[in-house]
């Protein structure tokens, strides 16, 4: 499948696979993309196929080119929201020039370090006239270094926009992985440093508003991202009691309806609860410490915030050519539970998104969650000029 027109070149191909073998779905791959063309692939991996023979299978196939990507909680397609299904985006070379860089392990991580390299990246990738930079990043979704990783990120790559999500593994938390040069690699993030004839645009958005209630945690294992106390209680007692809910009742779909909220200026942004521990501790999916003030938010539409947030055209009313998107797995949870997965799939389809369900999203150098993360691509007006 082609993204593009009769009259210019597709700016991106996309192959799917459903196939339960590991050999069997990259092959299926191959036919449906244009490698001779392809500066790069990007592949967003089921849980399921992970392991040696998919290595494997990349290397048999997809053997002369670039093929990054990672392993997801859900995957966006054409046809919007799909699950166990390999999703594969090959990006031309008339369109895209790529330099890549595997970070690992990110346990310990040094910003100072990773700045330093990502900068040097950046000065060795000669730079194309009138071509934009953007980097993306996908980290492992379980390693609680995004925070830092982004921070380090932003201060190496200076003005370039980054973008990215954290990879995932289904609903199941126990172990993702970044795919670099056909390699599967654990604890550890890829960046990818992008140029590009396209023009772009970054989008983030949620569908939280901040209510009245207020808390602080009151005790936290930061490196792990555990609260054990909020406002001096027990940490799962004292949410349950800010949301209404028994303690028993907690679950994800209970965390994904009554998020808490950081401000950041005029901004909140998500800080996600994963699950309830032992003991009545809180393990969140984005970093946390003593003395971090919170909100707990409620709900916005969610249909008509997501379809007016795609809603996008460049300054002649084009729309864009399509959309890499980073949604948070917990949104879809959301989106599910309500009987909405069908509706919000037409949204994505008629925007064009392409991407997967992550376990955190990283947008204007801040990781965050329970939101939804893009960079719409455009046709460059100098090429309609021809």
């Amino acid at each position: 499948m082609n993204i593009g027109s009769e009259v210019n070149p597709p700016v991106v191909h996309v192959a799917l696979s459903g196939a339960e073998a590991p050999a069997q779905a990259v092959a299926e791959l191959v036919p449906q993309l244009c490698l001779n063309e392809a500066c790069f692939v990007l592949i967003f991996i089921p849980e399921s196929l992970v392991g040696p023979a998919f290595e494997a299978a990349v290397s048999a196939h997809l053997s002369g080119v670039s093929v990054f990507g990672c392993t997801t909680a859900g995957q966006i397609t054409p046809e919007g929201y799909a699950t166990n299904t390999l999703l594969a985006l090959s990006f031309p070379k008339a369109h895209f020039r790529c330099a890549s860089r595997i970070i690992a392990p990110l346990n310990p991580l040094s910003i100072e370090t990773i700045s330093e390299d990502v900068r040097r990246l950046d000065a060795k990738f000669q730079k194309t006239a009138n071509w934009n930079r953007l980097a993306l990043t996908f980290a492992d979704g379980l390693s609680r270094k995004e925070d830092l990783l982004m921070s380090a990120l932003v201060t190496g790559l200076a003005d370039i926009p980054v973008f990215g999500g954290s990879a995932g593994d289904g609903l199941e938390y126990r172990e993702t992985f970044v795919l670099h040069n056909g390699r599967f690699t654990r604890d550890a993030a890829l960046v990818l440093l992008l140029e590009t004839d396209l023009d772009f645009v970054g989008i983030g958005f949620d569908h939280f508003l901040p209510t009245e209630k207020q808390l602080v945690i009151t005790r936290a294992i930061a490196d792990r991202r555990i609260a054990e106390e909020i406002n001096g209680s027990p940490a799962a007692e004292e949410y349950a009691r800010l949301v209404g809910c028994a303690l028993e009742d907690l679950s994800p779909l209970v965390f994904a309806e009554n998020p808490l909220l950081v401000r950041n200026n005029d901004a909140y942004h998500v800080r996600a609860i994963q699950e309830v521990l032992e003991g009545q501790t809180l393990s969140f999916l984005s970093a946390i410490d003593d003395g971090l003030l919170m909100t707990l938010g409620t709900g916005k539409e969610i249909l008509r915030t997501m379809e007016e947030a795609l809603d996008l055209h460049d300054g002649r009313g084009v729309a864009p050519e399509f959309i890499l998107g980073f949604d948070c797995v917990l949104r879809r949870l959301e989106i599910e539970q309500k009987g909405m997965g069908a509706a919000v799939s037409e949204i994505l389809r008629n925007a064009r998104v392409l991407g997967f369900n992550t376990y955190g999203e990283q947008h204007h150098g801040v990781h965050v969650n329970q939101t939804f993360v893009g960079v719409a691509f455009f046709r460059p007006r100098r090429r309609e000029l021809h």
